[in-house]
């Protein structure tokens, strides 16, 4: 799967990751609709991490299509509102 963070890079990340890359993008949706704005920069904060952490990064020259692409890591909590609604950014894993 492939993730990119907006002004940052593009990361491939193994398919079994897709899990609880959902998990935590639900728990930053929650936080949002919850109206948690502490939460939220703890959940965002964790998902980006866990990206960054588990994936690789791709060269600028792999053209790749993104599967998610989640915002920038300065995405401001009351912009966040707009972005983590409803389902989320990552999509159930199938």
């Amino acid at each position: 799967m492939i993730v990119r963070i907006s002004e940052e890079a593009q990361y491939e990340l193994a398919d079994d990751l897709h899990a609880r890359l959902n998990e935590l993008d639900d728990a930053t949706v929650a936080a949002v609709d919850g109206g948690d704005e502490e939460g939220y920069n703890r959940a965002f904060t964790a998902l980006l991490a866990f990206v960054r952490e588990n994936g690789t990064v791709l060269a600028d020259e792999d053209l790749r299509g993104s599967e998610v692409i989640l915002p920038p890591v300065d995405l401001t909590f009351a912009e966040a509102g707009e972005d983590f609604t409803g389902e989320g950014l990552v999509p159930d894993p199938a």
